[in-house]
């Protein structure tokens, strides 16, 4: 049901009620005008014949009849001469007024008094005097006839009017109606302008404000989707460029390993040769020789330590627990003075290879930044699992602070972080108390397929 139909259906039970309340007072007012009026008529009459007895005195019955033949019919009465046996000699005669009509049965019984007939006695007959509001009556039923034509009229008039001028007052909320349907097929340009009255003008600068609100909200929605889309993209081609970049590490690990190797140490035990050779007969000769055998000896280990950058050769020969042992003994090494508390979950040799590499280059770069900006004396390192999930902490005791990794330049941080988000993981950095960074990584647990683990082997 419409707003307009609603308040023309309450206008036409306001005037309704109206019209009841007039109708009912011009009732009441008939119905004590016609009371008014019989009984003082009644009275009256009464009162007239009780003062004609002196007729009857002198003519008797019947000079009583001829006196009331010429006074003729009274005024809301009727009068009824019998004489002592009842029989009726004189009845007054049908009203003039009005003469054929009479109101309904109805109306009658609401307006018309009950009055009982009054009798006047005579000594050889009585005189009958009864009310008659009938032409009273039919007056108020006429009147009222007119007031319920003036009410129809006003009532039709009324309500056309009032949904006349409701179409009007209504326009601009259609206006409305339609700039919310064409907002709802997604045409968020809508916007209103013209409407009529103060109220329109409130209504169109707030639905112009919100459509507003609503189109820059879808814009920056699709933006938002967009970068969405966009970050995920990034997230997955560096996914793959991280896998490419260690798989490119690891070839050259390798090649390093197998070919700078072995020319390495066959360059090594060459000059190993020469030097016994050369020993007795030529001392510069062996000197020279122990000098390409120590430069080889720096070449290797110098190899090696790329080796260990380039690729952790350990993930190809073991499992991440001993390759991470590997790495923090390396560490603990090369800094004597630095304490590893290390707690690793069982099993870790099942794990996807891009896990367990993203987990040992987290791992890996955090020990790296606590000794290099910290200066950590003791680090804790702890890998927990659940069903599927894999946790990774890291803190350290140092003087690092989590401002200074923030800032523009730290890609090592900004490689840990990218690592995390392209497994769908988490990374958190906070600043433990009293010093030190704690390291937070939450990754999904994927493990590895054992088909292709067992195929990897046999390709090597």
């Amino acid at each position: 049901m419409s707003l307009r139909l609603q308040v023309n259906l309450i206008i036409t039970a306001m005037l309704a009620i109206f019209a009841s309340v007039l109708i009912g007072l011009q009732i009441d007012n008939t119905r004590r005008s016609v009371h008014e009026e019989v009984v003082g008529a009644n009275v009256v009459a009464t009162q007239l014949l009780s003062r004609m007895q002196w007729v009857y005195g002198s003519s008797g019955l019947a000079g009583m009849a001829d006196l009331l033949k010429q006074v003729g019919r009274i005024r809301a009465n009727e009068v009824e001469l019998r004489d002592d046996q009842n029989a009726l000699l004189y009845s007054s005669p049908p009203p003039v007024y009005k003469s054929g009509r009479e109101a309904p049965r109805w109306y009658t019984a609401i307006v018309a008094p009950p009055l009982e007939p009054r009798e006047i006695s005579l000594p050889t007959g009585r005189i009958v005097l009864k009310a008659d509001a009938s032409r009273a009556v039919l007056d108020g039923w006429d009147d009222l006839g007119s007031m319920l034509w003036f009410v129809l009229t006003g009532f039709v008039v009324g309500n056309a009017l009032v949904y006349a001028l409701m179409g009007q007052i209504l326009k601009p909320l259609h206006q409305v109606v339609q700039g919310l349907r064409h907002m709802a097929l997604g045409d968020y340009n809508t916007r209103l302008s013209g409407l009529s009255g103060r109220e329109g003008e409130q209504i169109g600068a707030a639905f112009n404000h919100m459509a507003q609100s609503v189109q820059e909200s879808v814009e920056a929605k699709r933006l938002a989707k967009a970068a969405t889309l966009a970050l995920t993209e990034n997230r997955e081609l560096m996914q793959l460029i991280q896998n490419r970049i260690e798989q490119e590490r690891g070839a050259i690990a390798r090649e390093l390993h197998d070919e700078l190797g072995q020319q390495v140490t066959a360059i090594k035990s060459v000059g190993l040769a020469i030097a016994r050779r050369a020993a007795d007969t030529d001392p510069a000769i062996e000197h020279s020789a122990r000098l390409v055998m120590s430069c080889a000896d720096q070449i290797y280990d110098g190899m090696h330590r790329l080796i260990s950058r380039l690729r952790p050769l350990a993930l190809d020969q073991f499992d991440l627990r001993d390759a991470l042992r590997d790495l923090l003994a390396e560490s603990q090494l090369h800094h004597p003075e630095l304490v590893f508390n290390v707690c690793l979950a069982e099993p870790l040799d099942e794990l996807d290879d891009a896990l367990a590499t993203a987990i040992y280059r987290i791992i890996q770069e955090g020990v790296t930044n606590a000794l290099r900006h910290g200066q950590a004396k003791c680090i804790d390192v702890k890998i927990s699992t659940t069903v599927d999930r894999l946790q990774l902490e890291l803190a350290d005791n140092g003087s690092g602070q989590v401002s200074q990794f923030q800032t523009h330049g730290h890609f090592g941080l900004s490689g840990m972080r990218e690592r995390a988000h392209a497994l769908a993981g988490s990374f958190t950095l906070t600043q433990e108390q009293p010093s030190g960074v704690r390291i937070q990584v939450r990754l999904p647990l994927l493990k590895r397929d054992k088909n292709a683990k067992i195929e990897s082997h046999a390709g090597r």
